[in-house]
């Protein structure tokens, strides 16, 4: 015969969850119903809040009047389906540190005037390379890690990730972390998905390599060519927070152009550039809705 032990913290989640849901459902049909008695066109008008949006404003709710703490709370917003896998799109921090991160997936024509300009800034960045690319030019990996870069992982082919099953998945990765070890002797532990796509699959099976999932809260969108320098930097600059991760590409139609400039004005704004791993928090740590690293 099974013993069941239900602690008062596991009655405290469940009964948070029921009562999440509970009122998710009224304030759902309560809305649907003022809007039966609105008028056509001020219907269209109307935009009725996801459940999950309440679920969570009910959890912030329990936690702040102490019912629940911050981690039960966040357990709460997790069951009643607020919150899903996410890899870290910047890192909660108050030291004005951000990380400069480069794909390196085509081409390599731009990736010397790239290393050049961050050792005359003297400015560490993060090189998220594909295998193809890896294996096509040997020298470059080689110079980035004798630089003190860090190399993270971009897969080996850069497919689809969520079409994958976790085999191929994990291919995609091991594969590549053997090229990246035989030019520099380390392995990688950061991985960014190709396109910036990804599912719970994708989130889970990356951390179970070993690997910290990572993306972007400010992108260059440096890969479209009608985008000026000076469109570029007026996307990013007003955007740096503390914790920022940047996305640019080593074959930015524009890098050549807007990359001084983008690091001369953060560091004269008191930025300070470092690599992902030495951005990311240690111990224990959550990841909020928004995707921002936080001490747990």
């Amino acid at each position: 015969m099974k013993i069941f032990v239900i602690t008062k913290r596991t009655l405290y989640i469940a009964a948070a969850v029921i009562v999440v849901i509970i009122a998710a459902i009224i304030i759902a049909v309560s809305a649907s119903g003022s809007n039966d008695s609105v008028a056509d066109d001020s219907r269209k008008s109307i935009e009725v809040p996801e459940t999950t949006q309440y679920a969570a404003a009910w959890s912030q709710k329990l936690s702040a009047t102490g019912l629940l703490s911050a981690d039960d709370a966040y357990e709460v917003e997790v069951l009643a389906g607020c919150k899903k896998e996410l890899p870290v799109y910047s890192v909660q921090r108050n030291d004005k540190k951000i990380a400069l991160t480069i794909d390196a997936a085509w081409d390599d024509d731009k990736t010397p005037f790239i290393l050049e300009t961050l050792k005359k800034y003297d400015v560490k960045a993060t090189f998220f390379l594909c295998g193809f690319w890896a294996e096509a030019y040997p020298d470059q990996v080689k110079a980035i890690h004798d630089a003190g870069h860090t190399i993270g992982n971009h897969s080996m082919t850069h497919p689809h990730m969520s079409k994958l099953n976790e085999s191929q998945m994990l291919d995609e990765i091991n594969k590549l972390d053997d090229v990246i070890e035989s030019i520099t002797g380390k392995r990688s532990t950061l991985f960014r998905a190709p396109y910036g796509e990804y599912n719970d699959k994708v989130i889970l099976t990356v951390r179970a390599s070993g690997h910290e999932p990572i993306q972007w809260d400010i992108d260059t969108i440096d890969w479209k060519p009608e985008r000026s320098s000076q469109t570029i930097l007026d996307t990013v600059l007003p955007k740096l927070k503390d914790g920022s991760i940047i996305l640019c590409h080593n074959n930015g139609f524009k890098i050549e152009e807007y990359l001084p400039t983008l690091i001369e004005t953060a560091k004269a704004d008191g930025y300070e550039f470092v690599t992902v791993d030495n951005l990311l928090l240690q111990g224990e740590t959550v990841i909020d809705v928004n995707g921002v690293q936080k001490t747990k």
